[in-house]
């Protein structure tokens, strides 16, 4: 599979609310290998979302501490346990800023054959999950920063 252009912030298909996957053909398995590669192609990858690299659909896929996988049409459920860590994102790249997740999530959805799919992760997984399926709402990660360390961010040429 081709390894795609990953979009930068300034892009505004990352401001744009995915659509649901609702046929589970050849096309969404070519999208899964696609994210699956570009993700891959790089260190320090650990995620990547359909609109990273300019599609629209809700598919995320993850790799991390020998977990890996993917999910179509995701659902977290978040632990009220939060922890503070740093956070990047693919689409600025060598950019870390520390934020607060949920330290626990369960993910259900599918895999792209239409099948159930259920992720219970922890720690790190679990920031991921949540900052990947975060970009298919059209959020990124820095929108849950207070408004000025979002400047602060921002004021850091991106």
């Amino acid at each position: 599979m081709a390894v795609q252009p990953i979009r930068p912030f300034t892009d505004p298909v990352l401001r744009t609310v995915s659509e649901p996957v609702t046929t589970f053909d050849r096309a969404l398995r070519v999208l899964v290998k696609s994210l699956q590669a570009t993700m891959r192609a790089g260190a320090g990858r650990a995620g990547l979302a359909a609109p990273q690299i300019g599609v629209p659909l809700r598919v995320v896929v993850y790799e991390l501490d020998g977990r890996s996988g993917h999910l179509v049409n995701p659902r977290l459920e978040l632990s009220e346990r939060r922890i503070v860590a740093d956070e990047a994102c693919l689409s600025a790249p060598d950019r870390w800023w520390p934020l607060e997740r949920s330290y626990m999530v369960t993910a259900r959805g599918r895999d792209m054959f239409g099948k159930p799919v259920t992720v219970r992760a922890l720690g790190m997984l679990a920031r991921v999950l949540q900052h990947e399926a975060d970009h298919l709402d059209g959020t990124l990660f820095v929108d849950h920063l207070p408004e000025e360390e979002r400047e602060r961010f921002f004021a850091s040429n991106l």
